[in-house]
């Protein structure tokens, strides 16, 4: 049995950032990942990918990117910048640490136990979970009714085109930047793409102007709680105007509107327009909660958290990485600061 204070579930941006402000404060901590080595679902992501923020806006605490700050990062870039954070901070990391239960001590009042697939215990005071906002691929509930010749891969599993069998038509089903980025990643290949968009979402300029505005206006950290942030989370995330255009501009990728219902010819059937039979189809439809390891009563009827800003009823146990966790920067790199030295302040003043 490892015995720690702190107890951070999940390597990532919200976790590192949650290791920063536990180190400064000196306390003793360890973090947790199921990989083997942190910013793991960065690394996992599609080849293509790049940061929707500049690497100026996209900083953990303590450590700016290097290189350019005006640049957009990759992939790439954002998995070694996690890797040289915990490097160069030096945390305590223990890797291939897949969680598999956090419940209370058997004595009351006396924290928390963890096990993980690789048999370790550990014993804490405190536990900031911070596996990222969801993690089980989310599909519609008719995907099921598609063909088995028609491939199904999800975006979280989506990396290059050359994964897509065959040399016929693919649907991107999505209406988020990453349907729109993957949209164009299979058009670029010439296969005809078959886009799955609600088009009623808005878009927005993805360039330096736009996030300084961002930035300084505080529109992204403004509180879900407040009259202000109750309307801006019930509106639809915008897409980037330019990845937007960008598909649009490939002349054998077809906007069908959003989907809603498979076919039994292997197509979909879009708002606007059906498709024809399908090789593939990529589902860039967002994820839902996956918490099954927390037997603890911090979960809703939905599985999702039940939360203030982060902090739950459990004394010592808090959220970090969600999305509107507390404001629209919560889920972003920019975001993982200034919600983790709020909550870490918070636990540690605790009892």
């Amino acid at each position: 049995m490892t015995f720690t204070d702190t107890l951070v579930v999940g390597a990532g941006q919200a976790g590192l950032a949650a290791a920063y402000y536990l180190q400064r404060a000196g306390v003793d901590f360890r973090l947790l990942d199921a990989a083997p080595a942190p910013g793991a679902a960065w690394a996992g992501r599609y080849d293509s990918l790049r940061l929707f923020s500049p690497a100026w806006a996209s900083g953990l605490p303590g450590r700016p990117w290097p290189g350019n700050p005006l640049r957009y990062p990759t992939r790439a870039d954002a998995t070694a910048y996690l890797r040289d954070y915990v490097a160069h901070f030096g945390f305590p990391l223990d890797a291939n640490q897949r969680v598999t239960r956090l419940a209370a001590a058997p004595a009351p009042g006396t924290g928390y136990r963890v096990r993980t697939a690789a048999d370790g215990e550990y014993a804490a005071r405190r536990v900031i979970v911070a596996t990222g906002p969801y993690t089980a691929p989310r599909v519609p509930a008719w995907a099921g009714q598609l063909p088995a010749a028609v491939a199904q891969l999800h975006s979280r599993d989506y990396r290059h085109p050359v994964q897509l069998s065959g040399t016929g038509p693919v649907a991107v089903v999505g209406s988020g930047n990453s349907a729109l980025q993957i949209g164009a990643d299979v058009a670029a290949t010439g296969r005809a793409v078959f886009v799955a968009f609600d088009e009623r979402v808005s878009t927005l300029p993805n360039n330096q102007l736009v996030w300084a505005l961002l930035v300084l206006s505080g529109l992204l950290r403004v509180p879900r709680h407040t009259a202000l942030g109750r309307r801006l989370h019930a509106r639809p995330e915008p897409v980037v105007s330019g990845d937007l255009a960008r598909l649009r501009g490939f002349a054998h990728a077809r906007f069908i509107g959003r989907a809603e219902a498979a076919l039994p010819t292997g197509g979909l059937q879009g708002r606007r327009v059906a498709t024809p039979p399908l090789d593939a189809v990529v589902w860039a439809t967002g994820y839902a909660p996956d918490y099954d390891w927390l037997d603890l009563p911090v979960l809703g009827p939905d599985g999702a958290p039940r939360h203030r800003r982060g902090l739950t009823a459990a004394p010592g146990v808090a959220f970090l990485g969600l999305d509107w966790l507390d404001s629209r920067r919560s889920a972003l790199l920019n975001g993982a600061g200034p919600d983790t030295r709020r909550v870490v302040a918070a636990l540690l003043t605790m009892p």
